[in-house]
């Protein structure tokens, strides 16, 4: 609670978890995920996201790329979910005084993805608001039956593993408003890579997971929440991309940043260690590396050390409320 004020998750867990106790796929409004019954074989992963302007993208930002961003951002918890893409519905309002060239440009995003990640619109709504432009998207994934993945289930002694790199989606925010300048990070913000490869092969190996959307202490320390442990990160195992590391090392407090930024949406998981070398050879099926960065604990709470010394954590990610 901020000044007097409930947090998105306090929000959650006082008003509408109650409203969730008496369906088991809802996993207690806990995961990012719901778990729905399907077929004999499968079970569907449902997300559901919203991007605002001004917000979650920039104002001016391309059409095709808003597109794509709202999307990848669901198909992001679907990989977290262990599922693989099937369909999604889209809810779109637009700004007042909207031009349908940005519409065309926004469906031609879209169909873009579509091709590339195997997934096709099914349904949704379209209204006009005074507001900003807002998108919602909910996807739906399939996972064997019983098998999806959520942020609960981590051990004492599992492993915390990364996906890619961390820290260019915050970087890359202050690219796209001049405050840096490297068009690699400036991309990496603007056009997600969800790890749709991975995800589904992480069935059966991660006990939790988790994408990076909110920041990597964060998103971690979710985990760690849902599942009643501590987790330790130790800094210098967190992989950086070159263009975050030539940042990072000419202005070392942007670290905060990296740690605490969001918007990589790379995937966090905890990994038991006698299948560690299972996650290996899954990450090289996918062709995505992959780094351990720190180990789940009895305790509460997100621990960072540098060099093996605690330190004090930056921002611990970012916040919607």
């Amino acid at each position: 609670m901020r000044g007097g004020r409930l947090g998105e998750f306090e929000l959650i867990a006082r008003y509408f978890a109650p409203l969730a106790k008496d369906f088991q796929g809802a996993r207690g409004l806990k995961s990012d995920n719901a778990f729905l019954p399907s077929d004999a074989r499968h079970d569907l992963v449902v997300k559901t996201d919203t991007i605002v302007a001004g917000v979650h993208f920039l104002a001016n930002e391309r059409p095709e790329w808003v597109a794509a961003k709202a999307l990848r951002v669901c198909l992001s918890d679907l990989a977290a979910g262990g599922s693989s893409p099937f369909v999604y519905q889209l809810s779109l309002s637009l700004q007042k005084g909207w031009r349908e060239k940005w519409v065309a440009g926004f469906a031609q995003g879209l169909a873009a993805d579509q091709r590339r990640y195997g997934i096709a619109i099914c349904g949704g709504d379209t209204v006009v608001s005074p507001g900003p432009t807002t998108i919602t998207i909910t996807a739906f994934g399939r996972v064997p039956k019983g098998r999806g993945l959520a942020r609960d289930g981590a051990r004492p002694g599992d492993e915390l593993w990364v996906s890619g790199t961390i820290g260019d989606g915050a970087l890359g925010l202050l690219a796209a408003r001049g405050r840096l300048k490297s068009l690699q990070l400036e991309r990496r913000y603007r056009l997600p890579q969800p790890r749709t490869d991975l995800g589904p092969r992480l069935v059966g190996i991660a006990n939790a997971t988790a994408d990076v959307s909110d920041g990597l202490l964060a998103d971690a320390g979710h985990i760690a929440d849902a599942s009643g442990l501590a987790v330790t990160i130790e800094r210098e195992r967190v992989p950086l991309s070159a263009a975050a590391r030539r940042v990072v090392r000419g202005e070392p407090s942007l670290w905060a940043n990296v740690l605490g930024g969001g918007d990589d949406y790379e995937l966090v998981m905890a990994i038991p260690p006698r299948r560690r070398n299972a996650l290996l050879a899954a990450a090289r099926a996918a062709d995505v590396p992959v780094t351990k960065i720190g180990t789940f604990e009895r305790g509460r709470g997100v621990r960072l050390t540098v060099e093996g010394r605690v330190v004090r954590a930056p921002r611990a990610g970012y916040v919607h409320f």
